[in-house]
């Protein structure tokens, strides 16, 4: 218990800085990290254990900003000392979160500390502005080493299939196996997923192909689900249902899940059914599978099906995560959920603006029967549109707009967002669950495959 530790720890005539460390990460440990922070202030000496388990704690906990706080304001000698754990850690946060510009100060620190030579802190660091929509730091940071390991090419291949830019993701993979690294699991499954997201289909099998007979790489169910997902945005949802059925391992939810989403593009509801029902046993807990085979029932109108999955959904007690989109603005992150206001004068002009250049809402995005202008009103404050309506006041011109969101944009505001860039001649970087979207003079970098 740690009030017995504590106890123990008044007592003792002498303290050095490894019992208060110790006290410190039982504190954490066991998420008392309010207690954490009064011992850590009361601290009389700190090294670089002491920092590291409190600036742990505090990511741990959520409070990212307190976290990068105390990240910046360690001693010289302890940012010498720094451990790779706690810089991935930060990294990563700032990654997860695409806190631009916290991640840009780390990088400073790293930079003024001397630490930014280390191969696998910047590969961490190339995911970081990858992740954030940062391509060309992300690229910077990359090209400055000439010994690269196997995890910093993965960094880069990984961040331009994100990116959809399957192109420059296949020529690092080449680049990658001519400079004699050989190409592990991450690899393939970054180069596959750019091959999906660019329709590559070609490339993507012969690459496939080519994972066991001459990478010498086995298959598993993440490479299997990348070339489902592959075959499935193309259309070709039968030879994808084929590919499961033959597959050297077991399919899992990853699998059917991908076939899944590829019914919902392609409007399979016949096949959507047979995968829904082999992922609800799989998976019965996950709410995602009941939403999208929602969306394929809504799409065609049947909406006693939709309040049917519903239905089941609450006697299970499930219920679906709400969109939600945040854009870092001056070092603050906003966050903006789906209706979170009834009317606010920049969306009503934007979606003015783009209605005189030819957007048409789409109620098919919606997911309850209710009347059109209802279907519209709900629309107009998807969190997206929020997000990107607080980016065109806040974010000063010329400067990118970056909004990240933790659903799939929906096909509405991906059209109305194209629509928002041309007339407000802004560039919107959009990063939703699976990919980016990169938004400018009424155009996407996706080409609308997605």
């Amino acid at each position: 218990m740690t009030w017995e530790a504590r106890e123990a720890f008044d007592k003792m005539p002498e303290r050095n800085v490894v019992s208060w460390t110790a006290m410190l990460r039982g504190y954490v440990q066991e998420g008392m990290i309010g207690e954490a922070e009064r011992l850590f202030s009361q601290m009389p000496v700190r090294n670089v254990v002491s920092w590291t388990v409190m600036i742990g704690g505090l990511i741990e906990d959520g409070r990212v900003d307190e976290a990068l706080k105390l990240f910046y304001v360690m001693p010289v000698k302890d940012v010498v000392a720094r451990t790779n754990m706690i810089v991935i850690s930060t990294l990563s946060v700032c990654g997860s979160l695409a806190t631009l510009n916290h991640g840009r100060e780390v990088h400073a620190q790293l930079v003024r500390s001397l630490f930014d030579c280390d191969v696998y802190v910047c590969s961490v660091l190339i995911t970081m502005y990858m992740k954030c929509g940062d391509l060309v730091n992300g690229k910077r940071v990359f090209d400055r080493f000439t010994s690269k390991d196997t995890v910093m090419w993965n960094s880069i291949i990984t961040g331009y299939a994100q990116h959809g830019l399957g192109k420059e993701a296949l020529q690092v993979f080449y680049d990658m196996v001519s400079s004699g690294v050989p190409p592990d699991e991450v690899t393939f499954i970054g180069v596959l997923s750019a091959c999906s997201y660019t329709g590559r289909v070609k490339e993507g099998l012969q690459l496939f192909e080519s994972m066991k007979s001459k990478y010498l790489v086995n298959p598993k169910t993440e490479h299997y689900s990348c070339v489902v997902d592959l075959l499935g945005r193309a259309g070709k949802l039968n030879e994808a249902m084929n590919l499961i059925r033959d597959m050297s391992v077991e399919a899992d939810a990853c699998v059917w899940g991908a076939l899944l989403g590829a019914c919902r593009i392609h409007n399979r509801l016949d096949m959507a059914e047979v995968v829904a029902k082999k992922l609800l046993l799989l998976e019965p807990e996950n709410t995602g599978h009941y939403i999208l085979l929602s969306n394929i029932y809504s799409s065609q109108g049947r909406w006693r099906d939709v309040a049917a999955l519903r239905s089941n959904m609450r006697v299970q007690s499930l219920s679906k995560s709400p969109g939600c989109s945040w854009i870092e603005v001056e070092k603050k992150v906003h966050t903006f959920t789906g209706g979170d206001i009834t009317s606010h004068p920049m969306v009503e002009k934007l979606d003015g603006l783009i209605i005189e250049v030819g957007y048409s809402p789409d109620g098919s995005f919606v997911l309850h029967d209710v009347e059109e202008e209802e279907k519209v009103h709900n629309l107009r404050h998807h969190s997206e549109k929020l997000a990107v309506a607080y980016g065109i006041l806040k974010v000063p011109k010329g400067m990118p707009i970056r909004i990240m969101k933790n659903l799939r944009v929906c096909g509405d505001c991906h059209a109305a967002i194209k629509l928002i860039a041309k007339v407000t001649e802004r560039e919107i970087v959009l990063r939703d669950a699976n990919r980016f979207h990169h938004f400018k003079d009424g155009s996407c970098s996706c080409g609308d495959y997605w």
